[in-house]
């Protein structure tokens, strides 16, 4: 199959209004910001994101957010966005938080094909209000869903043009759980090798979950905050 597409435009070209949309990345660590950007640039509305964040302002996802292209989000942690937090308070944007640990066994069992799973994380708390929940071994827990996703976009430091990827240290974060739980992954690498160059045993994500992917142009790797010590 051929996966290789020439830019992130081309690879995002099927992206609709009202398309579930999974982001790779941890603040804006290991976010695949040349599909941001293109997306950013084909203007789709109505947009349901998976990510741990939305960027930061005029960053990352904070681009799509400005842009009034998100409508519902769906996270664990939302403090280094103002514009979000605007959004949410006057009704623009659907917010649902998400326990981390939660929110990633949701997407471990959307790619895993496991429709729900019960957990004792949020019993008690605003996060269980109309969930079920159930008694194993005296123990309340909450029946939490699996997370799916129409695209799912991640970002890979290396990859083989059958679509092989392999993450570099923190920048792996949520996307190889991501990359299986979406009926198309996109993948945006900064090196794109031939099939064979990978060594097997460094493979996180097999190319069976990979449907297209593409060098990035550009990679800024900006980061939220950088606090020094005075010389």
């Amino acid at each position: 199959m051929h996966k290789v597409v020439p830019s992130a435009e081309a690879a995002i070209e099927d992206v609709f209004d009202g398309a579930t949309l999974m982001v790779g990345g941890f603040g804006l660590c290991g976010m695949p910001e040349n599909l941001i950007r293109a997306l950013a640039r084909k203007g789709v509305k109505n947009l349901t994101t998976i990510s741990n964040n939305v960027g930061v302002d005029g960053l990352g996802m904070g681009l799509l957010l400005a842009n009034g292209q998100i409508k519902h989000h769906i996270g664990t942690y939302v403090g280094e966005n103002r514009l979000l937090e605007q959004m949410v308070l006057n009704g623009t944007v659907h917010l649902d938080l998400i326990p981390q640990g939660t929110f990633s066994e949701r997407i471990r069992a959307g790619g895993s094909g496991i429709p729900a799973f019960f957990t004792p994380t949020g019993v008690g708390t605003v996060v269980a209000e109309g969930k079920e929940t159930r008694e194993f071994d005296g123990r309340p827990y909450l029946m939490e869903r699996a997370l799916q996703a129409d695209f799912a976009f991640v970002k890979a430091w290396k990859g083989d043009k059958w679509g092989n990827l392999v993450y570099r240290k923190t920048a792996r974060n949520f996307n190889p759980m991501m990359a299986t739980a979406a009926k198309i992954t996109i993948a945006e690498v900064e090196h794109l090798v031939e099939p064979g160059e990978l060594d097997p045993e460094m493979v996180h994500t097999p190319s069976v979950y990979v449907q297209r992917i593409f060098k990035g142009e550009l990679f800024e790797k900006k980061i939220e905050r950088r606090t020094v010590r005075k010389g």
